[in-house]
Parts: structure tokens; C-alpha cells; sequence
């Protein structure tokens, strides 16, 4: 009779390779946005076609990331905050992430078209293909533009939660979309500060490999000012209100001092502490987009149970 212990453990490591492909800490994300982009649209939903339809979305965004560890194979081998992963180090072959990454992917569009509607599966199909075709397979390894333009897949989760509610599109998640996109490169160019050693290894035309350290702090700088409007917008809108507000002043007060203090190094500066005030600047900006969106989720909860929020002024 054979040891039971001995067949379970290939299984274990294999569940938790898979699980790897899935990139959970980048689907996290997505079912966040998603769920906050839910239960701030002005109609309710079943909460179990809620809850199935977010699973279904985050099967889809595990999917793309499967598809997007399979092509960059090769780039993850030559950088070390990626040569772990499962395809470079040999644990899960090309083969098997592209067929897992091809398959979440349309199972995901099929059911939440099912679930939801087709407005919703047609964005995450969108999404889905915008950021394995057009990100991860042309833009990544020919523009140091890559993660702007590409930044538009990571944005669209919102909008797909609610289009799952409402199977419309409004001003208020095309906001939210305009927050993520234009967070999106002050956040991975302080990342990129740090590590572009690695992506000038891997030729990758990241802004810090093409343009420099000095170009890439102002660029980081600007964009940064650049979510004060969309902020303000989002507050004064029908999602918004006083939380929103003290929450776009606060957390775009410490953005924006945190962007500045890494506008005014040097690349001397950063080596001489390790980077601290980029990585720190990189942090800051998950803090950011995390309060930001529950900020909107609780104020959407005020705004049902708290009378005084019915006569917040709606600009936008």
C-alpha cells in the first residue's frame, strides 16, 4: 500500500503553482475595484448573481495573468523580482499556462455573460484582450509609453461591476476608470525606479530605461497632480460626498508631497538609502486607490441610510 502523504504532495505544490498563475495579488485588485464598482450603482442585484459574478471576473483577470506569464516567459527569467514564478523556473510549462490562461478566460466572458449580461462580458472580454494582446504582446516590448496605454486594462474593473448591476455605462464608473488609468503610472514608474536595473536586463523600454531616472520623477510628479481633478470630480458627483471629499484632499496631499520628494532626488540621493522614499512612494500609492474606493464604498452606504446626503450638491 502506498503512503498517502507521498501522492498529496505533488498536488499541494500543483494547486499552489496554478494559484500563482492566476497573479492573486493583481486579481485582488480587480475584485475589489469590481465589488466597489457594484454597490455604488443606483440599483440593487441579487447578492448571489453579486458574489458569482465577481468570481467569474476574477477568473477572468486570473486568466489574463496566466496568458501574460506564459508570453513573458523570457522577460521573467532575467529579473529578479520575477524569476520565481512558475513557467521560468520550470514547475509549470508554457504550454499549461497558456492553455489554463485561454481557458479561465472564456469560461469567465461565457458565464458572466450568463450571470450578469452581455455588456458586462463584453467589457472583461475587452479587458481581457486589451491587456494579454495589446499590453503584454506589442506594447510592453516596443514603447516606454507600455504602461500608460496598457494601465487602461487594470481600469476597466469598476465599469464592469457596474455593468453587471445596471447593464449601462455612466459618468460616474467612466471616472473611476479615468482614476485608475491615470494612478496607474506614477505607481509602477516608482517600482521601476527601483528595479530598472532588471528591466534594462530584460529590454524592457520602461521610462526609466529609455528616458531616465530624472525624466521619469517629473513624469511621476505630473501624473500624480493629475488625480487631484479626477478626484474632485468623483466627489462633487452622485457617488460622492463629504467622505469622498476629505478623502481626495487628504490622500492627494500626502500623493502629491510623496511625488515631489521623489522629484527632487537624484538617482545618487535613492542609492544612498536604498530607494526608501520611491519604494515608500509605491506603497502610498496602493494605500491611495485601496481608501479611495472604500471611502466610495461607505459613502454609497451613507448615502442610503443617511437622509442629510440626499442634498450633497451633484456637479458632475
Amino acid at each position: 500500500m502506498v503512503d498517502s502523504t507521498v501522492i498529496s504532495k505533488p498536488q499541494e505544490v500543483r494547486i499552489s503553482e496554478v494559484i500563482e498563475l492566476l497573479k492573486p495579488r493583481v486579481m485582488s485588485l480587480v475584485i475589489f475595484t469590481a465589488f466597489i464598482g457594484m454597490i455604488i450603482a443606483p440599483t440593487s442585484i441579487n447578492p448571489i448573481l453579486a458574489l458569482a459574478s465577481l468570481i467569474f471576473i476574477a477568473i477572468g483577470a486570473g486568466g489574463s495573468g496566466a496568458l501574460n506569464m506564459w508570453w513573458d516567459e523570457d522577460i521573467d527569467r532575467l529579473m529578479k523580482r520575477t524569476r520565481n514564478r512558475p513557467v521560468p523556473t520550470g514547475t509549470v510549462s508554457g504550454d499549461d499556462a497558456r492553455l489554463l490562461g485561454l481557458w479561465c478566460s472564456g469560461f469567465a466572458i461565457f458565464m458572466l455573460a450568463l450571470t450578469a449580461n452581455f455588456l458586462a462580458a463584453g467589457i472583461l472580454a475587452f479587458t481581457i484582450f486589451f491587456y494579454v494582446v495589446v499590453y503584454t504582446m506589442y506594447l510592453k516590448r516596443r514603447t516606454a509609453q507600455n504602461i500608460v496605454i496598457g494601465g487602461a486594462a487594470g481600469a476597466f474593473p469598476p465599469l464592469i461591476g457596474w455593468a453587471v448591476v445596471t447593464n449601462g455605462i455612466a459618468l460616474e464608473p467612466i471616472l473611476l476608470v479615468l482614476l485608475i488609468f491615470l494612478w496607474t503610472p506614477p505607481h509602477f514608474w516608482a517600482l521601476a525606479l527601483v528595479t530598472k536595473e532588471e528591466y534594462s536586463l530584460a529590454k524592457v523600454p520602461m521610462l526609466t530605461v529609455t528616458r531616465g531616472e530624472r525624466v521619469t520623477r517629473r513624469y511621476i510628479f505630473w501624473y500624480s497632480l493629475s488625480l487631484i481633478p479626477i478626484g474632485f470630480m468623483i466627489a462633487f458627483s452622485s457617488i460622492g460626498g463629504p467622505l469622498t471629499l476629505g478623502l481626495v484632499i487628504v490622500l492627494n496631499i500626502m500623493l502629491t508631497l510623496g511625488s515631489y520628494q521623489v522629484m527632487t532626488r537624484d538617482a545618487e540621493d535613492s542609492a544612498s538609502d536604498g530607494y526608501n522614499r520611491e519604494k515608500a512612494l509605491f506603497k502610498l500609492s496602493i494605500w491611495y486607490l485601496f481608501v479611495m474606493f472604500a471611502g466610495l464604498g461607505v459613502e454609497s452606504m451613507l448615502h442610503a441610510f443617511y437622509e442629510p446626503y440626499l442634498v450633497w450638491p451633484e456637479v458632475f
